[in-house]
């Protein structure tokens, strides 16, 4: 079914996800993306529940047929200092500014409807540090498998941030973090207790370092 392109006029709504939240290296991930009233595209699901064949097919898809897309980063000492709650949302908010600046709105209130996977709606105070009109907000429990705007939003955090640790992967090799992506597999943490953290890692989170480390402090 085909969906003509909403006028700009129109309120918007955009979903939105993160991927690598729970990883103990490498940035979390956000994508952004606005869909036509009434959009969905076959196949799309919580990227997590995707093999990586399909996720990077429906990316492609998600890309070249949604209104609006954006990508948002947040490293790993960012992550250190406001936590990875709130490094997740900031990731959010840079992808609905990235989102717009692709869009090429500037004043216009898009989207003027935002929708969360999770429990957590964004802060106020990071959208007025990019300028971006304060959306409705909406938390949804299970967003990514159910809004098929936040489930492509899923799809593109969690392609983005798998390419970028695949490629990541050759400056530090003894990691392996082309096959686990920073996740906390038993690989992994073998390759911490032999190496010790890279600057890549989040030196805050447990398991990365040893406790007594953690409470002296660490320099990558």
């Amino acid at each position: 079914m085909l969906f003509s392109a909403p006028d700009m006029q129109e309120p918007l709504t955009a979903g939105t996800d993160e991927a690598g939240r729970g990883c103990l290296a490498g940035p979390v991930v956000a994508g952004a993306v606005i869909f036509a009233d009434g959009f969905d595209l076959m196949g799309l699901d919580d990227s997590k529940a995707l093999k990586a064949q399909e996720r990077e097919r429906l990316a492609v898809e998600i890309r070249s047929l949604a209104v609006g897309w954006g990508i948002g980063l947040a490293w790993m000492n960012e992550i250190s200092r406001i936590n990875i709650l709130q490094a997740s949302l900031m990731a959010m908010t840079r992808a609905v500014a990235a989102m717009r600046v692709r869009m090429k709105v500037k004043e216009k209130a898009v989207p003027a409807r935002l929708l969360i996977d999770g429990t957590q709606i964004i802060p106020p105070l990071y959208f007025r540090s990019f300028g971006i009109p304060l959306p409705e907000q909406e938390a949804v429990v299970d967003g990514d498998a159910l809004i098929p705007s936040i489930s492509a939003a899923s799809i593109l955090a969690k392609t983005f941030r798998d390419d970028l640790m695949t490629r990541l992967d050759a400056r530090w090799p003894e990691y392996g973090f082309a096959r686990h992506k920073g996740y906390g597999t038993k690989e992994h943490r073998e390759a911490l207790k032999k190496y010790g953290p890279c600057p890549l890692h989040r030196l805050d989170f447990r398991s990365v370092l040893p406790k007594k480390e953690q409470e002296q402090g660490w320099l990558c």
